[in-house]
């Protein structure tokens, strides 16, 4: 992964793949701000409430550094490729891309219970000026239980498995993924503010082990539980993180 600067947006980003960055970071003299919907609403008309409220601010979508998305179901590979070239499109449409990369973080899942109709927008974080003395502000892009170097449903851990034993190999390879991108971003987990879980599957025996003690310090922050499953089928655990000071619900 490389650390890029998004002047334009006032953050920096590590590289990821197409759909998404692997995680953002504010520039000095920025911070980054998490918003939460009351309710998930449509893609399309998600995207129209983000641009509405950055215009409201002074803000173009070129602040937008961070999508959370919730799904009707899991996708296959195929369909989870199909989705995503329609949501790059919706980010180049606003310009946001830098020099043909995607810097935004996202996170995609699928609620275990009452999920939405269709795609839709759960969350976003965008950036902002600050004066001083903040701690930089980031955050870290959802990653699932898939080595990202073996194709499709190669890549899965212990596929078809939902063990114990099993899911905290998962739960710690994820953890893995989550300490990767925090160093690329340059801070530490003791800078984070909230830790997310997506899972349907129980956390109990794992939890301190895999999840808590990696944390260190950010420990004491606890840990939400989303009764939810990764965006493509087979998989069983996802996570994200992030480090921010303000959060907002509209």
């Amino acid at each position: 992964m490389e650390l890029h600067d998004n002047p334009k947006g006032n953050y920096r980003f590590l590289t990821g793949i197409a759909p998404f960055s692997s995680g953002v970071i504010a520039m000095p003299g920025y911070e980054i701000v998490h918003v939460t919907l009351q309710a998930p609403q449509p893609l399309l008309q998600g995207f129209g409430i983000v641009d509405n409220f950055l215009a409201a601010r002074g803000l173009t979508p070129a602040a937008l550094c961070a999508m959370e998305l919730r799904a009707p179901q899991p996708w296959s590979f195929a369909g989870f490729d199909a989705f995503n070239e329609g949501y790059v499109k919706l980010l180049v449409e606003r310009d946001i891309l830098v020099a043909g990369r995607n810097p935004i973080a996202r996170t995609n899942v699928a609620p275990g219970f009452r999920p939405p109709a269709e795609p839709s927008l759960f969350a976003f974080s965008y950036t902002q000026p600050t004066e001083g003395g903040l701690e930089q502000t980031f955050v870290v892009a959802g990653a699932g239980d898939i080595r990202g170097d073996k194709p499709g449903p190669q890549g899965i851990i212990r596929p078809g498995e939902t063990s114990p034993e099993a899911l905290q190999e998962k739960a710690a390879f994820v953890m893995r993924t989550m300490q990767s991108r925090l160093l690329g971003l340059g801070v530490t987990w003791s800078a984070v503010t909230v830790a997310n879980v997506y899972t349907i599957h129980g956390l109990d025996t794992y939890l301190v082990s895999e999840i808590l003690a990696p944390m260190q310090q950010s420990a004491i922050q606890g840990v939400h539980w989303y009764y939810s499953r990764p965006p493509i089928e087979g998989l069983d655990f996802e996570m994200n993180v992030r480090g921010v000071r303000q959060e907002v619900r509209i």
